[in-house]
């Protein structure tokens, strides 16, 4: 293992594989049961109070980064930015969730999109974003790519499928709590082959008009692991 991956895949003391396979399975399960419970006519922040509710509920605490639900426009911001108030979900739109659980010493994190209504525009790009997700995936597990070669092919790919690529979701490491004190570097930084059970890959597509986007992020892992 090169000097870079091994500084950058440090894990802490209470790693463990099937504790961080159960943050990811429960964080999985979270965001389909939040998905759930959205419906055309609730504000943005209520949606977020909900879906705090729901991982509070679930026995998950709340993480390492804010829980997000985000409607219609709201959906290209960067993570980092606020939403605009009181955008309320109309019954043809877009929304995706995003959320970083604990489950007890092992981090989630994950994110999906979904379409309310018939919007054939929305449903390609929530379709897209996973679609893209998996071919990244498909990439590094046949070709070994460096975190550097996986976001570039993501970026050409987006545009070949007409939509913008955002780089400020770049993919993070992912750990027994809280990996921030081990490695705070991103994913389309490494330059070096990322191992499985060791990053999040985030996709964020948006309209090149910036009228709407779509976002997918799960952990990085083998085939086996998605059926």
């Amino acid at each position: 293992m090169s000097e870079i991956l091994a500084s950058a895949e440090r894990v802490g003391p209470a790693f463990s594989v099937d504790g961080m396979l159960l943050a990811r399975q429960k964080t999985r399960e979270a965001i389909r049961q939040i998905a759930a419970n959205v419906k055309p006519g609730m504000v943005e922040e209520d949606a977020v109070e909900m879906a705090k509710s729901v991982l509070v509920g679930s026995g998950l605490a709340l993480s390492w980064h804010p829980t997000r639900v985000r409607f219609g426009s709201n959906t290209i911001k960067p993570m980092k930015q606020a939403s605009v108030p009181g955008v309320v979900l109309q019954e043809n739109d877009i929304f995706f969730v995003d959320i970083a659980p604990r489950v007890e010493s092992w981090e989630g994190d994950g994110g999906a999109s979904f379409v309310i209504g018939h919007n054939e525009t929305y449903e390609r790009c929530a379709r897209d974003a996973e679609r893209l997700f998996h071919e990244v995936r498909g990439v590094w597990e046949n070709k070994k790519l460096t975190g550097q070669a996986l976001y570039a092919y993501a970026d050409e790919t987006a545009r070949s499928m007409g939509w913008e690529l955002n780089f400020d979701l770049p993919g993070h490491r992912v750990s027994d709590f809280p990996h921030a004190t081990i490695y705070t570097g991103s994913l389309a930084d490494l330059d070096a082959t990322p191992s499985a059970m060791r990053w999040i890959l985030e996709i964020h597509l948006r309209d090149p008009q910036k009228r709407f986007g779509a976002f997918f992020e799960d952990m990085l892992l083998d085939d086996e692991f998605y059926s």
